[in-house]
């Protein structure tokens, strides 16, 4: 605890007593972040695979030409994040009807039996393509799943840091998974060196499956079905206090009033009772969009444009042979992950969640930018070695993954999922991961051929995910507050749905008018710390 004390700097931690802070809450979220370690191994395990020369010709890309190969390269790729939508948005009413606990055990089976189909598969597209579908589904329900469960566990001031293992999970997994491709590379033969990679991909999925078997189901959840003795029961174990200490009685008291205003407020809980209470109540719809706008913007920096085919853009920067290819890929993957766990350990709930935005969207603009530069005017000649402003590229490859590690990769998982009111925290969390596996697809799927179109070696490629690093300064700096150390039950303080709201429907005015006055002056108040 005096550990804590020291690295976190807010108020939370100041006032809430010690034992809340214990093991449990600890293993609860890291069982739970096997999620991000499965959507993690996928993502550096094709990269890589693609780029294995057995792999290659199993499955016909070995004699195509640039064009026609990026274009299946993207197919195979992009597949899993049309699975992955459609996990994330079914995940919300799975979630919500059987809870947090059965749902992400359900994903990790559907997510075992796509990497069976894809490990399978030996040169049969069709049938890649089913496994990749099928794991998507899975890995996209675990990619929603988890920061929901997390954050209806986690104690307030350190919330950031523990929904933000979600990401420092994922990198894990990607840094991993390119290290499996690099040592298969240099010691399994023939299509091993493609099928040990396939099938590693099951190992999250496995450890997601039975971590989750020894965790508890989330008190918010049992709360919101009226289950209140084993909320109250689960919300004691996990904050390691008596059932009578007033903080757990304080909290569950907090848990009690928001669920009754929200259920006041609307009325029902069906699919579309959510739906009008989501957008039709100003400060809801506002972290919708909010939602909406962050995880858009997460995926148009190009990070996934690196981690799916970091070994082609290693290449394009000069380093033309696969095995030098991947292992500064397995390099790019260390940097992630170390640098994912300074931000968590000490800057997630310090710093804040909005100034760690800003600053990384010029960091990781300017890199982008850089690189774009060396690629147009001094691009790597094909044999030749690597020259001084190629080596920077290189850095800057590696500072661009820093800079994501320490803003929008895990601060917007940690956004999605506290700022939504308990009755909307599902489906808020599955719109946003929805969305984020769209524009996930988009990257995936035009990556290849702007590598390949976008001006020579693909300079262009660098300066559109620059421009649009730069621009995600102006959204956050305008749009998005502050939340570090509020409670999720005062998530309402800061975006305008308050008891005043309750009054002003009662009384007949439109949302829109009835949270004018307070929601614009809580705001921008907020916005300005």
């Amino acid at each position: 605890m005096g550990f804590l004390q020291k690295i976190v700097k807010n108020d939370a931690m100041k006032n809430d007593p010690p034992e809340i802070y214990n093991w449990r809450v600890y293993v609860l979220t890291c069982s739970a972040c096997f999620a991000g370690a499965l959507f993690g191994v996928d993502v550096g395990i094709i990269g890589g695979v693609l780029k294995l020369e057995p792999f290659q010709k199993k499955f016909g890309t070995y004699d195509l030409d640039k064009v026609d190969k990026a274009n299946l390269e993207a197919n195979i790729v992009s597949t899993l994040q049309a699975g992955c939508m459609v996990g994330a948005l079914g995940a919300s009413w799975v979630a919500d009807k059987w809870g947090r606990k059965p749902a992400l055990m359900a994903a990790a089976i559907i997510a075992f039996i796509g990497v069976l189909f894809q490990t399978v598969a030996l040169g049969k597209l069709e049938l890649m393509y089913v496994g990749r579908v099928v794991g998507g589904i899975g890995v996209g329900a675990a990619s929603m799943l988890n920061p929901l469960y997390t954050s209806e566990n986690a104690p307030r001031a350190i919330r950031g840091g523990l929904t933000g293992l979600y990401q420092f999970f994922i990198v894990t997994g990607v840094c991993i998974a390119f290290w499996i491709n690099y040592g298969n590379l240099l010691h399994a033969h023939g299509d091993s060196q493609f099928i040990i990679s396939l099938a590693m991909q099951a190992l999250p999925a496995i450890l997601l499956f039975f971590g989750m078997m020894i965790s508890n189901e989330t008190p918010r959840y049992l709360a919101k079905t009226d289950q209140w003795e084993k909320a109250s029961m689960t919300l004691a174990k996990v904050r390691n206090l008596p059932e009578s200490h007033p903080y757990v009685a304080t909290e569950l008291a907090e848990i009690r009033e928001q669920l009754e205003f929200e259920q006041r407020l609307v009325g029902g809980s069906s699919f579309w009772d959510l739906q009008r209470e989501m957008w039709t109540i100003r400060g809801n719809r506002n972290r919708a969009l909010i939602s909406i706008g962050l995880m858009v913007c997460q995926q148009m920096t190009g990070t996934n444009a690196i981690n799916y085919y970091a070994p082609q853009i290693f290449e394009n920067l000069g380093l033309s042979s696969t095995e030098s290819g991947l292992f500064a890929t397995g390099v790019y993957g260390l940097v992630k992950m170390a640098t994912c766990a300074v931000f968590l350990i000490f800057v997630a709930d310090s710093l804040g969640r909005r100034k760690s935005l800003l600053w990384t969207s010029i960091a990781q603009g300017l890199s982008m930018f850089y690189i774009g530069f060396y690629v147009r005017f001094d691009p790597p000649v094909k044999g030749a070695a690597v020259p001084p402003a190629g080596y920077i590229a290189i850095v800057m490859i590696f500072l661009f993954a820093s800079f994501f590690q320490f803003g929008w990769g895990p601060v917007c998982w940690i956004y999605v999922s506290e700022i939504p009111t308990a009755r909307l925290r599902a489906q808020n969390v599955a719109l946003a991961a929805a969305t984020q596996w769209l524009f996930n697809l988009v990257v995936a799927r035009a990556t290849p051929n702007m590598l390949t179109s976008a001006g020579k070696n693909g300079y262009g490629t660098y300066f559109i995910y620059g421009a649009f690093c730069l621009s995600m300064f102006v959204f956050v700096w305008f749009l998005v507050p502050e939340t570090k150390g509020v409670s999720l039950e005062r998530m309402d303080d800061i975006f305008g749905v308050v008891e005043n709201t309750m009054k002003d429907v009662e009384g007949g005015r439109h949302s829109d008018d009835m949270e004018k006055e307070r929601s614009a002056q809580t705001v921008e108040e907020v916005t300005r710390k």
